[in-house]
């Protein structure tokens, strides 16, 4: 109790706060400030209050891409992975943590160690599975992958939430005669409706996000999806900074709203994870 009763230790301790959120934080102001900057300044070298503002990177990028549409074509990416995901966190989580067989521990560590894989390595595979089952340059086949980069962790954090469902309401929904399918979706759901919705966001924020196999698997131009989109601001010899700062901005935008507004639940399930 001294030390926080201590001014210096609290002092040093805002001051350590300060310079990480300083670090983690001045490139996103920095993005931020440059998207409202003419190319040529942002080139000519970083200012902390720009000499010039202007909107015309924010224009020159809607006038002169398709970005609704790749806007459209990740939201219908993230919706589906979203729906794939969702359904499988709550069933896998749920058996986790409520039904008891051999080696349940270390399937659910097991199901975490997947992200120690490479997922490079799947980019071929992937393609060639794809290519053979119809699902290449598909809404649904990079919904899978997505799927499949999110349910881990996605599971891993919800067990946090099925965790604080006390268990006496489940023996009580047993005696009136419900089965565990039931009971998940009649009791249990419900208590955890906050830890579905980041489990919701946090799939969200993986479509949204994903590069490697979105530039892979989606080769129309119809297709394409914000993430690779943005990347054809990016020239063989000419970089556009302008309008690859004003895209950032706009594409960062959903994802900030929605973790501000979940971001208690998913630090709750993250923090509540680690402790287990």
């Amino acid at each position: 109790m001294n030390e926080y009763r201590n001014p210096i230790a609290t002092s040093v301790r805002v001051v350590a706060v300060l310079l990480i959120l300083a670090v983690l934080l001045l490139p996103f102001l920095w993005i931020f400030v440059n998207s409202f900057r003419p190319t040529m300044d942002i080139v000519a070298g970083p200012e902390i209050v720009p000499s010039a503002v202007t909107l015309d990177n924010y224009t020159g990028l809607l006038d002169s891409t398709p970005y609704w549409l790749w806007v459209r074509n990740s939201s219908i990416v993230a919706l589906i992975t979203i729906v794939f995901t969702v359904p499988i966190a709550v069933l896998a989580s749920y058996g986790l943590n409520r039904c008891h067989f051999p080696g349940r521990n270390q399937l659910g560590i097991a199901v975490l160690a997947v992200y120690a894989f490479p997922t490079t390595l799947l980019v071929i595979p992937m393609f060639s599975l794809f290519n053979r089952f119809g699902l290449l340059d598909t809404y649904v086949g990079l919904a899978l992958v997505n799927t499949l980069l999110a349910v881990p962790f996605a599971v891993w954090m919800l067990q946090a939430f099925m965790r604080s469902v006390p268990s006496e309401i489940e023996e009580a929904s047993a005696m009136d005669g419900h089965g565990r399918l039931r009971t998940l979706f009649r009791i249990v759901v419900p208590q955890v409706l906050p830890g579905i919705f980041s489990v919701a966001v946090f799939a969200m924020v993986v479509a949204w996000t994903e590069y490697l196999f979105a530039s892979v698997l989606m080769v129309s131009d119809s297709n394409r999806v914000l993430a690779v989109g943005m990347a054809d601001l990016i020239g063989q010899y000419r970089v556009d900074w302008g309008r690859l700062m004003a895209g950032a901005v706009m594409t960062a935008a959903p994802v900030v709203l929605l973790f501000s507004i979940t971001a208690r639940w998913f630090l709750r399930g993250v923090s509540a994870g680690a402790l287990d």
